[in-house]
């Protein structure tokens, strides 16, 4: 009986041994291991992409029309790639965004950080989506004597602020060390762009800032000039937290797509293409006649803007562009007043009166009101309002001649940055002789359109927190 007991005891554990092993194999088996949860899975699982952005002109504000910026759009452009909300945390220096960035539940900072080689070994960098170079940036009254410096040496005795942690801050340091005579103050009280305005008013003599931020600010504080740039080309870069390998090969692979697209083209034509039109005379004058000629018919544009659903801002810049807000403006032409119509097309809007400011910025905007409703339903955005404002400028049968040829050479016929290459060539001989409306000097509405842009900019600048403390 024994022998029969302990027989059926082995059997027992060589049954419960087996038993234990073969469940272990399953629930351990390769397809039911317990996957480690992502930075770039918990993104998409609580759709939300949280991201401390630099408030600044050439990243992120808040303008008339809601956020912008350059990295707030291309932000929102990935958010919108995952199907997730973007929740901004805003800093207001780059020391700021850094001490941010440090917040595990924080994804990515976009604060224009340079990738230098201290700052690889000290941060995880996402994908470059920008080139710059650090320029020295002085007051242009300098100009006008010997101390306006035109190299490292020529800054010896001069009045010089940078922010502290930031890549500038190094590179002064760095050329300090090197023997440089730099009379340089390192500051955590302001950003960038609020030292561009001090040495537009002259409180310092120079600062150092990348190129990207002094040609975005170069139409708000027209005082400034650029020096000498005192670096090579550098990338500006995305912050990431540690240990997200997947999340920064999504970003890789979104932003090569994104650059394919030629959306990355538009994006940097919609920010920097009114910099090739800079025209320091011309914006200090508009600065001037802000204050002493827009306040009489601000009101008038509002209302305008209201009634037809186009800014105000956009239709005192045309306003601008055509009569420099002055109500009895008249061309060689003959068109007159504040938005500068032909006596037929006044005729057609109902104008009675062209010198009168209120029925001139009605017909005006009635005008191009009607020209929106006849730009192709393909062109989206604020392409439709530069569409239409370029027919504003130079007819409708151009603009049609001009996307005809775009197609013919291989561009998109419905994208501004497009259009934009193509117009000028409306007054070359080989293109407009086997055109329908034939010769048209199409270099004028391009520079009619960004114009125009570039008051509107200035005028949300100042109407807005666009640079804030």
């Amino acid at each position: 009986m024994n022998k029969y007991i302990y027989l059926a005891l082995i059997a027992f554990f060589s049954v419960s041994i087996f038993m234990f092993g073969w469940l272990s194999h399953c629930a351990y088996a390769p397809g039911k291991k317990i996957k480690k949860v992502t930075t770039l899975m918990k993104i998409k699982r609580e759709k939300e992409l949280n991201v401390v952005l630099l408030n600044s002109s050439s990243t992120y504000y808040i303008g008339i029309n809601g956020p912008t910026g350059f990295e707030y759009d291309l932000l929102a452009s990935y958010a919108k790639h995952l199907d997730v909300k973007l929740n901004i945390t805003a800093a207001h220096t780059i020391a700021q965004a850094i001490k941010f960035s440090q917040n595990p539940n924080i994804h990515i900072t976009s604060a224009s950080l340079t990738k230098t080689l201290q700052r690889e070994e000290a941060f995880n960098f996402g994908p470059s989506y920008f080139e710059v170079q650090e320029q020295v940036i002085c007051h242009r009254g300098m100009l006008r004597t010997n101390k306006f410096p035109r190299d490292v040496e020529d800054l010896a005795g001069l009045n010089i602020m940078v922010g502290v942690d930031t890549s500038y801050s190094q590179t002064i340091k760095s050329l300090k060390n090197d023997g440089f005579d730099i009379n340089a103050t390192f500051t955590s009280e302001f950003s960038t762009e609020e030292l561009l305005q001090k040495v537009s008013s002259h409180e310092i003599d120079c600062t150092v800032a990348d190129s990207n931020i002094y040609a975005l600010n170069l139409r708000y504080f027209p005082e400034i000039a650029m020096a000498f740039s005192i670096s090579g080309r550098e990338q500006l870069s995305w912050l990431l937290q540690e240990d997200t390998p997947e999340l920064k090969a999504d970003m890789y692979s979104w932003l090569n797509t994104f650059n394919q697209q030629g959306k990355m083209i538009q994006l940097k034509d919609h920010y920097y293409s009114y910099v090739l039109f800079f025209d320091y005379y011309n914006t200090k004058m508009f600065y001037k006649r802000i204050k002493s000629r827009l306040p009489k018919y601000k009101k008038m544009f509002e209302e305008a803007g209201t009634r037809f659903g186009i800014p105000w801002t956009l239709l005192a810049s045309i306003s601008y562009q055509e009569s420099h807000w002055n109500p009895k403006a008249k061309s060689f032409t003959g068109v007159r007043g504040l938005m500068m119509l032909t006596k037929n097309t006044a005729k057609l809007l109902g104008v009675k009166n062209r010198l009168d400011p209120k029925q001139s910025i009605i017909g005006g905007t009635r005008h191009i009101k009607q020209m929106l409703k006849f730009v192709p339903k393909e062109v989206s955005g604020e392409d439709r309002l530069k569409f239409a404002l370029a027919a504003y400028n130079i007819g409708l049968g151009h603009i049609r001649d001009a996307q005809s040829l775009a197609r013919e050479i291989g561009l998109n016929d419905n994208i501004w940055s497009d259009l934009k290459i193509v117009l000028p060539l409306l007054s070359q001989k080989k293109f407009y002789r086997d055109l329908k409306y034939g010769y048209a000097r199409g270099e004028e509405p391009v520079k009619y359109v960004e114009s125009i842009y570039n008051y509107r900019d200035i005028l949300e600048n100042r109407t807005s927190v666009s640079i804030t403390k």
